[in-house]
Parts: structure tokens; sequence; C-alpha cells
């Protein structure tokens, strides 16, 4: 992993961006702002699943009117969507929102942009020059022959000169394409001109799963070579799935501290004494949004099951139609597979309350490792221990080649 790019940093209501703060998530509601009860549930639903800054939609008047209600009562920092009229950033702002988002794309007119930047200096309003390929002006498409990385960059440092011109530098730039290749070469090349913060994100990339692993892939490729300081997984889902995509990117590669469950399980063979998938399926279901921040692990048997997951803080291994349940590899109950996820969850809180230490001291560790010593030696016995019979295979092999 390269070492994180250095940014100035910015602030966003109070949360940072750029220089040494945590990478941030962000998600849209999309809900009318104008709605606002609905749109702060959606609000208050984003928060709870690991969202850092929210962007609503101000294309009406009635939005704006909505900000003003919405702001005061929001618990993240709101920033304001702002389409093609630049009166709207003005009402926006004056709504209290904490930031803005403008596409150059949309707004073309340089007084709009120098008006608007102004203003945003003088009460201190953070703007996003949000530069989208299939938006781009079309002076900058034709110069160069189409959405290229290069009419990108360009679309965004021209922004920024209009803010420069009025002493307006609170910003973050992204230049976002539904390509995943175009999108990262783009954020390549903003990033060796411009120490501004960069929001990351694959526009478009569609439902899940497809959404999920095309946004993933230009996310995570720019995260690991130290590019971007805040992101949107921009999913054709319900946002609350973006919020948590996100969240769990960046826990993934260390660059968040652990907020939730981090459920593994491994991908099941002939050896799998239960449907490894329906078990952990329920246990991410039984654990919901709870704020657990421990590593679980779900494991089809107990011959390799404890020992391949015995970095998991707590983890349940079947056999013998009854789960095994370990801490840090160390089996400390037998429970009845009807209970394996109930048993799970049970656990997780007690070891997020007491600790491992305490977790392990209060059961007959003794006995448990022989309840899966016993399982272990059943299993071997019914399904070998060398299912592939490589002996065998050896000796075949050996003559195939000429040995």
């Amino acid at each position: 992993m390269f070492e994180r790019r250095k940014t100035r940093q910015i602030f966003v209501g109070k949360v940072p961006v750029g220089g040494d703060a945590p990478i941030t998530v962000q998600s849209m509601t999309i809900t009318k702002t104008a709605d606002v009860e609905g749109t702060l549930q959606q609000i208050y639903a984003l928060a709870a699943a690991g969202c850092d800054i929210v962007r609503c939609t101000c294309n009406e008047a009635a939005a704006a009117e909505g900000l003003a209600q919405i702001v005061p009562r929001s618990p993240i920092p709101i920033i304001a969507d702002i389409h093609h009229q630049y009166k709207m950033a003005l009402a926006a702002m004056e709504a209290g929102v904490h930031g803005l988002r403008l596409n150059p794309g949309n707004i073309r007119n340089p007084d709009h942009i120098r008006a608007v930047a102004s203003e945003a200096r003088d009460r201190q309003v953070p703007i996003r020059i949000g530069v989208n390929g299939g938006s781009l002006d079309p002076a900058l498409y034709e110069k160069w022959g189409g959405i290229k990385p290069e009419a990108m960059v360009e679309s965004a440092m021209q922004e920024l000169r209009f803010f420069q011109e009025v002493d307006f530098d609170l910003v973050k730039i992204s230049v976002k394409a539904s390509s995943v290749p175009l999108m990262v070469e783009a954020y390549r090349q903003l990033s060796e001109v411009t120490d501004i913060p960069l929001h990351l994100g694959v526009t478009e990339a569609g439902p899940p799963p497809a959404g999920l692993l095309k946004a993933t892939a230009g996310i995570a490729t720019l995260l690991l070579e130290g590019i971007g300081d805040t992101i949107r997984y921009s999913l054709t889902a319900d946002p609350v799935e973006e919020a948590r995509a996100g969240r769990q990117l960046l826990e993934s590669l260390g660059l968040r501290e652990r907020k939730n469950i981090d459920l593994i399980a491994c991908p099941s063979c002939g050896r799998a004494e239960i449907d490894v998938i329906d078990v952990a399926k329920r246990a991410m279901e039984a654990f919901g949004d709870r704020k657990i921040p421990l590593q679980v692990a779900v494991m089809g048997c107990v011959v390799n099951g404890p020992g391949e997951a015995r970095e998991a803080d707590l983890g349940i291994a079947a056999g013998n139609k009854r789960g095994h349940l370990f801490v840090k590899g160390r089996n400390v109950a037998v429970v009845p597979e009807s209970e394996m996820v109930e048993q799970l969850v049970e656990w997780a809180e007690f070891i997020h309350e007491f600790g491992t230490e305490a977790a392990i001291a209060r059961v007959d560790t003794a006995k448990a490792e022989c309840e899966a010593a016993k399982d272990r030696a059943a299993l071997m016995d019914e399904k070998g221990e060398d299912v592939n019979h490589s002996a065998e295979k050896i000796v075949e092999i050996r003559k195939t080649v000429g040995h």
C-alpha cells in the first residue's frame, strides 16, 4: 500500500476532510428535499450505517426551504447538490448547508461561478467541484475528442481558476466516470497537479452486486495508491447500502477503525456439517447494525475451522450437528445447531463489553476442547483425513511424468 497522498485539509461542518483526517464516507438522500421528515429519517439511517457526510438535492425553491429545516436537525453535515441554477447554490447557503457540490458541466457562466464562490468564501462554506464524465462542457469534449481523463482534469482546474479569482480555496474535487479505467486514470492525473482533497467515486455504478464490484474496483485501487480523502458508492439501491459499503471498504483496507461486525466465513466444502451460506447470512442479519467492532467467523467444520480462523475474536465451527464456539482460536463452548447464531450474538456482546480474556475465563475450556476433539475424530473417520487419496495420485503422477 502506498503512502497516503498529502493534501490540504478543509472542514465540512465539523468533519475534517483531507490532510491526516480519516477518510470519510458520503452518500446522498433519494427523497424529495422538500419532504423534511422523510429526508431526515433517511439521513439518520445513513448516519447509523456509517455515513459521515450526506448530500441532498437542491433543485428548486421548495428544496432550499426544506434544507433550512433539515440542517439544524441533521446528525451529520449536509451538502447541497446544485444542478443548473446557480441561485439554488445561493439559496442553499442561506439555508445554512455545510457544503455545496457544483458540476462545471452544468453551470458554465463564469460570472455565476464567481458569484457562488464569493458567497461561499464569505460564509466559509466549502465547495466540491464535481466533474462528471457524462456531462462535460461540450467545448472540452470536442477539444479532447470525447470523454478523456485529460478533459475531466482540465474541467476541474478550469473551475478552480474561477474560484481563485475571488480568493476562494475551501475546495475538494471529484472526477467521476462510469468507466472504472477512465475514472482511475483521471484521479491519478489530477493527484499529480493539485494538493486539494479528492472525493472518489464511480458514477452510475448500477445495482448490486455489479455496482458494488465496479465501485470497489475503482475506489479501492486509488485508496491503495494513497489517493483519496472521501468516498461515495453510487449505487442503484437504498443509499444505506452505499454507506455500509463505503464503511466496510475502509475498514477492510485498514483505513478506518472497525465499527461493526466483520464477519468472515469459509467457502464451504465436502466436510461442512452445516449450510455455511445460510448460517453466515442469518448471522449477518442478526448482528445488523449493532456497534460491535469484532471479527466473527462462521466455519463449516471443526477439522480446520478454529485453526484457520484463529485470529478472529469469536467464531463457531460445526461438528456432529452442533456448534463449537471458539474465542481467539480456543474452544469455549458447545451449542445445539439451532442456537448457533443466537449464541454468536450473545458471546459477541459479552466480549465487546468485557473482553476476550473474561469470556475465556468464564467457561471450562478443557471440556469444550475435548468435545471438539471428539467431533474432529468422528469427522475424520467418516470422510477421511486424505479425501483426495493423495498417496495413490502421487504414484500415478510419477508414472505419467516418467519417474
